[in-house]
């Protein structure tokens, strides 16, 4: 739908432009007296070439911006003052946009839930529906405040799998690396050696040699088949019907399945607990905790629970029948429905399992370091000496 580009001025006299989304101008013109407003001018928004990816907004600016927010709210600054300080302080350029887009539409006359509703790659809609909710309560402060919690929490478990998952990521592409450098630079000598030689050549030398040419005069080929197979599995993996498949895969993998299964209930407990503290229906927060499950397999066992408790079933029925969480978590999560506290205890299941998300992470690089060096050792062992046994024959014969 096209957007018109506008200058108004509303009730209290105040003259602002912002933007909107219309079919033609006479809709935009309409819209915008619907909302009480003195339309001064409506133009036509020139179509704009943008090639950036993504929004260029990171979780930690959000948190950081969440946490100033909430911090001049709870001063008694007016919202409008907030947004207007936020966007002198904010240092990314994208988030500053985005902020004097939020403060144009909130002096519009639109409700802040509203105005951050307009921008759903910034955010996402818990951090909507908790603010339209702090609104709604008269609470917003508070809610700021949870979210900012929140968010900080979030991003401590995002960092720990990162950190701990980086070191033997490193490690694998410096191996890969090592044994494409061997068979590039080093093996060509020794093959144009062996090649004056004239003799048979042992096995593991020729496969090697072999090995060598092969990335040598195809090397343009492996780049382009190593780019093809990950665009062709990432295009796979948008099916949701494969992603599903793949998910669940994951969750069953030793050691590392163990990691995303704690990372996964750590997650559902903090969102679910922060929306339910927030004052969000339990049936709206479980919509919105399945959304951002970072799983699809943990993602439908959310929906279904929230389609059981509709159809007014307790919560731990359908937590049992998922299979995913475990028997702790469901019990505690039991504990707290019976008592009214639910989102106090989900609370503290998530408290509980970003201590177990630091055990797992130290489990599965324990495994990992010690395969990828085997690896590593092996075919460059492997390499050398395939290419030394061409000398032990020549010793021989000699």
């Amino acid at each position: 739908m096209p957007v018109f580009l506008y200058k108004a001025q509303n009730v209290q006299g105040n003259v602002f432009e912002g933007q909107i989304e219309a079919k033609n101008k006479e809709e935009a013109e309409s819209l915008l007296k619907r909302k009480r407003l003195i339309v001064q001018s409506v133009k036509k928004k020139p179509t704009e070439i943008n090639l950036k990816i993504g929004t260029g907004i990171g979780s930690a600016d959000i948190s950081r911006f969440t946490r100033m927010f909430s911090s001049m709210t709870s001063a008694g600054l007016p919202m409008l003052q907030c947004l207007n300080i936020l966007e002198e302080q904010m240092e990314n350029p994208a988030l500053k946009e985005v902020v004097h887009k939020v403060a144009q539409s909130i002096n519009g006359g639109a409700s802040l839930a509203d105005s951050l509703a307009q921008h759903p790659k910034v955010f996402d809609k818990l951090y909507c529906n908790m603010v339209a909710a702090g609104e709604a309560g008269g609470i917003l402060e508070g809610i700021l405040l949870r979210l900012a919690d929140y968010q900080e929490a979030n991003e401590r478990t995002k960092r720990k799998v990162k950190k701990a998952m980086m070191y033997p990521v490193i490690v694998f592409l410096v191996a890969i690396g090592a044994v494409v450098a061997l068979l590039t630079f080093v093996v060509p000598t020794f093959a144009n050696m062996f090649t004056d030689m004239g003799a048979e050549l042992p096995g593991p030398t020729q496969l090697v040699m072999d090995m060598s040419n092969m990335i040598k005069d195809y090397a343009l080929l492996w780049i382009v088949l190593i780019v093809a197979s990950i665009v062709v599995i990432r295009t796979i993996l948008k099916v949701p019907a494969f992603r599903l498949k793949f998910d669940t895969i994951l969750l069953k993998l030793p050691k590392l399945g163990d990691l995303l299964t704690k990372t996964a209930v750590a997650r559902f407990g903090r969102t679910l607990g922060t929306l339910l503290n927030a004052g969000v229906s339990i049936i709206d927060a479980l919509q919105v905790t399945a959304k951002t499950a970072g799983n699809t397999a943990v993602e439908k066992a959310i929906m279904r629970i929230s389609q059981s408790i509709a159809g007014g079933k307790p919560i731990v029925e359908p937590m049992k029948e998922a299979g995913i969480f475990p028997p702790m978590v469901v019990q505690m999560t039991g504990v707290g429905e019976k008592t009214g506290d639910l989102g106090g205890m989900l609370l503290k299941v998530a408290d509980f399992y970003d201590e177990e998300v630091d055990a797992a992470v130290d489990s599965v690089t324990s495994m990992l370091e010690p395969i990828i060096i085997v690896f590593m050792g092996g075919a460059v062992g492997f390499i050398m000496v395939a290419m030394y046994m061409p000398m032990f024959s020549m010793g021989d014969l000699v």
